[in-house]
């Protein structure tokens, strides 16, 4: 990857435009810190994830990881003794201006932090409404490599790798599947565009040839001209970096004689979804993809008690690990002050007493504020940049079944350099 070189319960999201949580242990509850209080004092938490939209599929687990942190961090006390209040907003997609609309309402709520967006793209439409808010936010999903230069990032921090990882990976496993002409198909987006020169730079390097690629409006339905384009560029490898627009245009690659079982298809973190129920049996078979986040058996029980709906996972446990990074900064830096929390995220996140997740990180500082803690996430190992991109990530290696849905291959660890 290069270089960086810049400085409790949410059950179904969809159709639900906003709502605050606060959960208090008792003190007869088991947790270490015993009850908190509840008062307008305490940290105030935002989210603005996708309740609807091309990523609505990402938004049950990121409530979910939000939502557990929360449960969490107010059975041991909350922070500095109050309990923690989050507020959920929709952030919609780069179609709408419904994110903007929910920073406002955040900003107005008095938030400390924003947890969001899932998109790069919708996190660019408010990251310079929070900047000059001075308010914290960490995005448990954003990999665009545009934010790690982005002049006006000194508040942003993300739990989600650079897509300059993903990338790499990605073209290691297409040259070792022994493909040599690939054709990329990418959304018109800082997401999209960012992924799409990733794979294209490393497939090169690795010798092998992009023979085409393509940015399309994602807002389109039809795909035709894409499709014949893909058909007569000699392909041996289609590299799609979608959003839910890919129900469209996988059906119509299929029609065009360019199956994943005829053309092998290869996914990313923006598409990799369960689609038993949007495919035939057999559709998929076959097709692989990638997604940042370590093995997620340690929270996924955890992450089905607070939605038992739950059938993906994605970026579930960097939502988690956002969300305790803040409490545990306000602790370390003795108050909920976004400017505290921002001072902090770095120290708590590398160079001390290694503790993973939020209670047995929490525990250490609670013996003392002043100790060096280094968290260790679920998602897998933290450590914030000064840029406050994450400097080490796991990406996952997937494969399709014949239900349409995936399963792991492989786990590959790597550091952002």
């Amino acid at each position: 990857m290069a270089r960086f070189p810049r400085a409790l319960l949410a059950a179904a999201t969809v159709g639900v435009t906003a709502f605050s949580l606060v959960a208090c242990g008792s003190d007869d509850d088991g947790a270490s810190g015993g009850a908190c209080t509840e008062s307008e004092d305490g940290l105030k938490i935002g989210t603005i994830l996708p309740q609807t939209g091309s990523l609505a599929f990402l938004g049950p687990p990121e409530f979910a990881g939000v939502d557990l942190a929360i449960e969490e961090i107010n059975e041991a006390g909350g922070v500095l003794d109050n309990c923690v209040e989050v507020f959920h907003e929709d952030s919609g997609d780069t179609s709408t201006d419904i994110a903007t609309t929910a920073a406002d309402s955040l900003i107005a709520q008095g938030v400390h932090a924003v947890i969001g967006a899932a998109s790069s793209g919708v996190s660019f439409q408010f990251i310079d409404k929070l900047y000059e808010e001075g308010i914290v936010q960490v995005s448990p999903a954003n990999t665009s490599p545009d934010f790690t230069t982005y002049e006006r990032g000194d508040y942003y921090f993300r739990t989600a790798p650079s897509d300059v990882l993903q990338g790499r990976v990605l073209a290691d496993t297409i040259i070792n599947d022994g493909h040599e002409k690939i054709a990329i198909l990418a959304l018109q987006d800082a997401y999209g565009t960012g992924l799409a020169d990733s794979v294209e730079q490393n497939f090169t390097e690795f010798g092998g040839e992009v023979v085409l690629k393509t940015i399309y409006d994602p807002t389109a339905t039809e795909f035709s001209a894409e499709v014949s384009a893909v058909a007569a560029s000699g392909a041996d490898a289609i590299v799609l970096i979608t959003f839910n627009e890919i129900v469209n245009l996988g059906p119509a690659l299929a029609e065009g004689g360019l199956s994943t079982q005829e053309v092998p298809w290869y996914f990313v973190d923006g598409n990799l979804a369960d689609y038993s129920e949007t495919f035939d049996p057999g559709f998929l078979e076959g097709a692989k993809g990638t997604f940042p986040g370590a093995d997620t058996a340690g929270i996924q029980e955890r992450l089905l008690e607070i939605n038992p709906d739950l059938t993906d996972f994605t970026y579930g446990p960097e939502s988690y690990d956002a969300t305790s990074l803040v409490a545990l900064a306000a602790i370390a830096g003795d108050s909920v002050d976004s400017e505290v929390i921002k001072n902090n995220l770095v120290d708590v996140s590398s160079g001390g007493t290694k503790c993973t997740g939020y209670t047995e990180c929490y525990e250490l500082l609670a013996e003392d504020n002043t100790a060096d803690i280094d968290y260790e996430g679920y998602s897998g190992p933290i450590e914030f940049s000064p840029e406050g991109d994450v400097t080490a990530a796991t990406i996952g290696i997937y494969q399709y079944l014949n239900d349409n849905t995936y399963e792991n291959l492989e786990y590959r660890f790597g550091e952002l350099e």
